[in-house]
């Protein structure tokens, strides 16, 4: 498979309640539980997927539980209590495409932003849509993140979620960018903001972006 290209590693070394559960209600595969190691992957093209998918299943334990083919990228969450497991099948899957975590892409910022005390016609707007986290309420803060490519927003909303008292509204990881929605008081996103940035530089520096 030396035609792959890698977009997105990122490995998570413990699920926070709120993003487990927000997986566990878009998964069509095995839910993952608060407290799991989880690894998200995105390659192009977008069928070597199913083959990575195939190695890290047979070569391990983990369990998958995403697995999404677009028209460019294609994308999978595997996640087990071990972490250990999890870096291992992490493993097999570079050794297949012959690669290593320095050369997957860069995480970029496409947008951040944080609005302060939404209206209640905003809020009802969001809480509308197809939106599988928690309802934005009237009067809180909302911290907006956009992330190419898509799949790092998952590492960015765990460390967001780590770092401050705030709630998961809305989270998309896949397609050309990542979004994210949190919502909490203006301190509470404010400090939200600063934990995923430092993630996604740290994600970069470890990498030797």
């Amino acid at each position: 498979m030396d035609n792959v290209n890698l977009r997105v590693y990122s490995f998570i070394d413990s699920l926070q309640p709120q993003l487990a559960s927000y997986l566990g209600t878009s998964s069509q595969g095995f839910l993952p539980i608060p407290g799991d190691a989880c690894l998200w992957i995105e390659v192009s093209p977008s069928m070597a997927v199913h083959r990575l998918s195939d190695i890290a299943l047979k070569q391990t334990n983990v369990r998958l539980g995403q697995q999404v083919v677009e028209r460019a990228f294609g994308s999978m969450e595997i996640h087990y209590s071990n972490q250990s497991e999890v870096q291992a099948a992490g493993g097999s899957i570079l050794s297949e495409i012959k690669q290593n975590i320095s050369q997957r892409d860069e995480c970029k910022i496409a947008w951040k932003e944080i609005i302060c005390s939404v209206t209640p016609d905003h809020a009802t707007l969001i809480n509308r849509q197809v939106r599988m986290g928690s309802m934005m309420i009237p009067g809180k803060s909302m911290f907006i993140l956009e992330t190419e490519p898509a799949g790092y927003i998952v590492y960015a909303a765990n460390e967001a979620e780590k770092g401050a008292h705030v709630t998961l509204v809305d989270m998309k990881a896949f397609g050309s960018f990542g979004r994210l929605i949190m919502m909490g008081s203006e301190a509470e996103t404010q400090q939200a903001m600063y934990a995923a940035e430092r993630a996604i530089a740290n994600l970069n520096q470890q990498a030797g972006l």
